[in-house]
């Protein structure tokens, strides 16, 4: 299982990122998919999931109205659209996957793509 993220980086404020995850090794279809961040010196949080096909969205915490979640099932790909940035949301942005299989739960993180917003 492979989840690799992309587009991060440095953004100054009131600027927008688009995030993407691209998925391999497992059947993407079936995966509720779902970005966390992670602050210097803070706890993991969720910022958004989505569900296996695609039309069930959920978004959380102070980002909440600035983003967009997608997937792209035949690109086996989920994007995150972050607009508006402030300094607070700079984090390590991560990729999550989750889904069942016989019974059994499984669960996979990304390394991570660091946003910095920052003028």
């Amino acid at each position: 299982v492979q989840l690799v993220e992309s587009g991060g980086g440095l953004v100054q404020p009131g600027g927008s990122l688009r995030l993407s995850c691209a998925a391999s090794g497992f059947t993407f279809s079936t995966a509720a998919m779902s970005w966390y961040r992670q602050a210097v010196g803070k706890e993991r949080e969720l910022v958004a999931s989505i569900g296996s096909g695609g039309a069930a969205t959920n978004y959380a915490g102070s980002m909440k109205g600035r983003l967009t979640i997608s997937r792209d099932n035949a690109k086996n790909t989920v994007y995150l659209q972050m607009n508006n940035l402030i300094p607070d949301d700079t984090a390590v942005y991560y990729c999550h996957a989750r889904w069942w299989y016989q019974s059994k739960e499984y669960r996979y993180w990304g390394q991570g793509t660091q946003v910095t917003v920052s003028s």
